[in-house]
C-alpha cells in the first residue's frame, strides 16, 4: 500500500490558511476537507470519538441550547458562570450569536453537499463545539489572545481528537516554523500548556453547561480539575 497523501486540490485551500489565516479560516478548511479526506482517516476519527464515555448519550440527545440572553446573564449571581459568560463577551467585544451564525453557515453547507461525508456525529459536534467555546474559555481561564486561542485548541484536542482541533495546531506550527519563528516559543508554550491542561481535566466536551449558569465558577473549576492554571501566560484564574 501507498504512502497515504493530501489531495492536490485540498492542498490549495490548506496554503490559503497557511498563508493567510484570518483571511482562509480554519472553519473553512474543515468543512472543505471532508470531500477529499481518505476514508480509513475519516474511520479511525470516528473510532476514537465512539471511545469516549460521555459522548453516546449526548450525542442520541443531540442537546443545543437556545442562544444566551446577556441582558438575563448580567444579573447573575456574583461568581456564576454566566455573569463570568456575560463579563468575557461584553469586556472583549465579542459576538455573542457566534453559534447561531456558524449553525446557519453550516446548514448551507450541508445543502450543498459538501459535507456529505462528514459522520452526522462530527457535524453535531462541530456546531456544539462553536456554541461552548466561550464558555470553555471562561471555565478554563484562557483570554481570547492569540495564545488563548491557540491553548484552548490544544486543550480541546487533547479532550477530543478532532480534525478541526487538529488543523488549528497544524496552520499554527507551520506558521511559526516557515513564515514567523520568533512566535515558535510562546506558540509551543501555549501549545503544550493547553495539551497538559486539557489531558488533566474532566472533558468539558459533552456537558449542558447552559444549565449550570448560576453555579459557582469556582465550584464548577473545582469539580472538574479546572482550578489548576494551565499556563501564567495565557490563562487566568479570575
Amino acid at each position: 500500500m501507498g504512502a497515504i497523501t493530501l489531495d492536490r486540490s485540498f492542498a490549495g485551500e490548506l496554503l490559503k490558511t497557511f498563508d493567510d489565516p484570518q483571511k482562509h479560516g480554519v472553519h473553512l478548511l474543515f468543512n472543505q476537507w471532508w470531500e477529499t479526506a481518505p476514508q480509513n482517516v475519516i474511520a479511525d476519527y470516528m473510532a476514537d470519538f465512539e471511545s469516549i464515555p460521555a459522548q453516546k448519550a449526548f450525542l442520541e440527545e443531540g442537546y443545543f441550547s437556545d442562544p444566551l440572553e446577556l441582558d438575563t446573564l448580567k444579573d447573575m449571581p456574583a461568581g456564576s458562570l454566566g455573569l463570568g459568560y456575560y463579563d468575557f463577551i461584553v469586556s472583549n467585544g465579542l459576538e455573542k450569536n457566534i453559534a447561531v451564525n456558524y449553525r446557519d453557515f453550516h446548514k448551507s453547507l450541508e445543502a450543498s453537499g459538501q459535507l456529505d461525508r462528514m459522520p452526522a456525529a462530527l457535524r453535531y459536534a462541530i456546531i456544539r463545539g462553536f456554541q461552548i467555546h466561550d464558555l470553555l474559555h471562561v471555565l478554563t481561564g484562557y483570554e481570547p489572545t492569540s495564545s488563548g486561542e491557540i491553548a484552548l485548541q490544544a486543550f480541546c484536542l487533547a479532550q477530543i481528537r478532532f480534525p478541526y482541533f487538529g488543523m488549528w495546531m497544524s496552520v499554527v506550527t507551520t506558521r511559526m516554523t516557515l513564515l514567523d519563528p520568533k512566535t515558535i516559543g510562546p506558540m509551543m508554550d501555549a501549545i503544550s500548556a493547553g495539551w497538559h491542561y486539557g489531558r488533566q481535566a474532566e472533558n468539558l466536551q459533552f456537558e449542558k453547561w447552559e444549565t449550570m449558569l448560576e453555579r459557582p465558577l469556582s465550584d464548577l473549576r473545582a469539580a472538574y480539575g479546572l482550578d489548576r492554571v494551565g499556563a501564567p501566560d495565557t490563562a487566568s484564574a479570575a
